[in-house]
């Protein structure tokens, strides 16, 4: 014990503080809080953040909280959260003095109180964020993750008594006007803003938080409110002028309300749209007004032409991030004039637009230079020659995801990997076009990838995964579901040349046999997490030598696989400490197993 003692005679408790707080482990700042009770007191202090999950006394767990943790100033609630607690929460010391940054509680409910329903009692309720409001008065970020039962007057409380607030997260939350009238008055730090699917709310709350707390509001997100109409976000537009992040999903905003933000809000970087009755008019004010604009999002929109595109490419010069989802009438040369006037452009997402093609993509890979990140998703008529293009332009691309994109082939991923050598993520799923040339390329060529999928693509097999394990050592995620013709042999080079392997998909690989199996235990020591459904060769033995060696694993999915008994459920279980989830058939798994770990286990439904 002299190390001990020579440690707490010698730092100061300051000192003591600082290192608890730099500390992101659970496990370490757990064994710092049981060294003595010193440090189990400082490491009480040095706790900055607390989340709580659904509960069964939500309102006297955040007063517990509040009384033992006097400095938390980030409070996050989450009633989608359950995690579990020992009931005894409360009597041990070690227990009500857990160390961890991030505390995630979940109490075992008692019978709900006359006249509250039994889902009331998991909600966390005006008296909770009273609590909170007496018990953190320094709070800087507050979130509430559909709680239900919350309401205006608890919201009121936190208000009056939270004055620095800074962060505020009503997600799924049915407050009214007046909550959010008592933040504007009264947390006039306020930054950020989150109102999605907040129905409660009408144009009323948000206008006077907008007067309140308008000048130092950053961030503001609003879905799903069908009483925030155009006033709102008029008022945001003359009094938000710090604005930089607007998500706006609804389908009563027309374009008054975002030609006003384009207007009043200059600073504005990040925009996000899903209003389905905006036009033109409102995105190419955006493209005049907005010139600091770096980041666009656009789904869904039926009333969009390539006019807005033109004037985003011609306005937006910093732009960087843009993605399209389903905008029908968006075509190539919306999409030239973009990447024409915006060089900086780095991530490209295009999904289900159906009038952007090769044309477009090509003009993607001769104007974007510094483009690292390209999504085509259902773009049927994208080939060959957009990606040639982009192989050439693109140097520094490191992630590449291409779903249901028929046309493109081996030639076009070629491209990719012969010149874009610095790929780390190819993601493709459903490319039936593309085959064992182009992954052998990519092996060739692309020695620092670290994540590749390639499912249901038919055509490739062994040949190209044998080529990733000899050129591609820093694999770290492989996921080759559905590749009919791949087997043994290509599983096997990506065991004994990529020992960094964490994750692992080879479900529906019905040549794959244990031999596989027991090379991957041998060679991938590394391993949390793999899936193995409806492999039909895969058996207990292949299990066996999995789990001897692969001591991390958390994960396995192991369903429809007949050779799989209860034996090899039960190995799995006894073999791996670190287990978390285990995804089987319910018949497959014996008493004893399922007393032994029935929290890890998950049952696939076969009974409809």
């Amino acid at each position: 014990m002299k190390g001990h003692d020579l440690i707490n005679s010698t730092l100061p408790d300051e000192l003591i503080l600082e290192i608890f707080r730099n500390l992101d482990s659970k496990s370490s700042r757990d064994a710092c809080s049981l060294v003595c009770r010193r440090w189990l007191t400082l490491e009480r202090f040095s706790r900055d953040t607390i989340r709580i999950g659904a509960s069964g006394s939500p309102d006297a767990l955040v007063d517990l909280l509040a009384r033992r943790f006097p400095n938390v100033t980030n409070v996050y609630i989450d009633e989608r959260l359950s995690v579990s607690l020992p009931v005894d929460f409360g009597r041990r010391r070690n227990a009500s003095h857990s160390s961890l940054s991030w505390l995630r509680l979940h109490f075992v409910s008692e019978r709900s109180e006359a006249g509250a329903s039994e889902s009331d009692s998991y909600c966390i309720s005006d008296a909770g964020l009273t609590a909170v409001a007496d018990g953190f008065s320094n709070l800087e970020k507050l979130s509430l993750i559909w709680c239900s039962n919350a309401t205006s007057a608890g919201l009121r409380s936190v208000a009056e008594k939270c004055r620095f607030l800074k962060s505020l997260d009503l997600q799924g939350c049915y407050v009214g006007d007046q909550g959010l009238v008592a933040i504007g008055k009264c947390c006039r730090q306020l930054e950020v803003l989150n109102l999605r699917f907040c129905e409660g709310l009408t144009d009323t709350g948000l206008v006077e938080l907008a007067l309140g707390c308008g000048k130092t509001l950053k961030w503001l997100g609003v879905a799903a409110c069908a009483k925030i109409t155009d006033v709102s976000l008029e008022a945001v537009g003359s009094h938000c002028s710090s604005l930089e992040t607007l998500s706006l999903d609804s389908e009563f905003v027309q374009n008054k309300g975002v030609l006003a933000v384009a207007k009043g809000c200059s600073l504005l970087r990040n925009l996000s749209l899903q209003c389905i009755n905006v036009t033109d008019e409102a995105l190419t004010a955006v493209g005049v007004f907005c010139s600091s604009l770096e980041s666009l999002a656009l789904f869904s929109f039926q009333r969009f032409t390539d006019k807005s595109l033109c004037a985003i490419g011609k306005g937006c010069k910093k732009l960087k991030s843009l993605m399209l989802s389903d905008c029908y009438f968006l075509s190539d040369k919306g999409l030239e004039a973009v990447t024409a006037g915006c060089s900086e452009l780095a991530h490209l997402e295009v999904n289900g637009c159906h009038n952007i093609g090769t044309y477009g993509l090509e003009s993607v890979g001769r104007s974007c230079m510094r483009l690292k990140e390209l999504a085509l998703l259902y773009c049927q008529k994208v080939g060959d020659e957009a990606l040639s293009e982009i192989g050439k332009g693109c140097k520094y691309l490191e992630a590449l995801h291409l779903v249901d994109c028929s046309i493109i082939g081996d030639d076009a991923i070629y491209s990719i990997a012969t010149g874009c050598r610095n790929l780390k993520r190819l993601h493709i799923r459903r490319c039936y076009e593309v085959g064992s040339k182009g992954i052998i390329a990519v092996g060739n060529n692309c020695k620092y990838l670290t994540d590749l999928s390639i499912r249901f693509c038919d055509r490739v097999g062994d040949e190209a995964l044998v080529a990733v394990g000899q050129g591609c050592p820093f694999l770290r995620h492989l996921n080759v579901s559905g590749c009919h013709q791949i087997g043994d042999n290509g599983i096997i080079a990506i065991a004994r040349g990529c020992p960094q392997l964490s994750y692992l998909d080879v479900s529906v690989l019905q040549n794959l046999r244990d031999m596989a199996l027991a090379e991957v235990g041998e060679g991938c020591p590394l391993l949390k997490d793999i899936v193995l459904s409806h492999c039909r060769q895969i058996t207990d033995v292949g299990l066996d030598h999995l789990v001897k060696r692969c001591k991390l694993l958390e994960s396995c999915h192991m369903v429809y696989c007949p050779g799989i008994t209860s034996a090899g459920v039960a190995t799995v279980i006894s073999g791996c400490t670190n287990m978390k989830k285990v995804l089987i058939e319910k018949a497959k798994v014996s008493e004893r197993t399922q007393r032994r770990a029935g929290s890890v286990i998950s049952y696939l439904c076969v009974d409809l």
